[in-house]
């Protein structure tokens, strides 16, 4: 739900409906989550809106083991994945159907629509993973992407 980001957003007073869904997700799970030897996929579909000029978005993590990268495919909708490395540089790749990325392990990622309909991703990442929001939630990207003359730019938080 849009308002279960509430402290993610540059301007949090605009959230409209905080009982929008803003993503769902669905994972498959060949294993148990943290087994060592497993790889765990699912998808996401990212609903289209914004919160004041900001893009709806995922809440975004870091792997707890930095040499466990992901792998992400967009299947449809127009998108961003944001990426963040430890001196909290921030800067994106633009996601389009067929679009695929490799997430390295010690980024902090999260995913946006720029787009007016669903962004609909893949990913694949080892179960043994783990997953930091806290950071995150804490502490926020180094940049936040915004709606700026009808297109979108990355802005920086500093």
């Amino acid at each position: 739900m849009v308002g279960d980001l509430a402290g993610y957003w540059g301007s949090p007073e605009h959230i409209g409906d905080p009982g929008q869904i803003l993503y769902t997700t669905q994972v498959f799970q060949s294993g148990q989550d943290g087994e060592e030897g497993v790889v765990l996929w699912g998808n996401t579909t990212l609903m289209p809106g914004r919160v004041g000029e900001e893009f709806f978005m995922t809440r975004g993590h870091r792997h707890l083991k930095a040499s466990h990268g992901e792998l992400c495919v967009t299947v449809s909708g127009k998108g961003a994945l944001i990426l963040m490395d430890a001196a909290r540089t921030t800067w994106m790749e633009e996601m389009s159907p067929g679009s695929t990325h490799w997430i390295d392990g010690k980024l902090a990622h999260r995913t946006v629509n720029v787009g007016e309909e669903p962004l609909v991703f893949l990913c694949a990442w080892p179960a043994d993973c783990g997953h930091d929001y806290d950071e995150i939630a804490a502490q926020g990207f180094g940049a936040r992407l915004v709606h700026d003359n009808g297109g979108h730019v990355l802005r920086s938080e500093t």
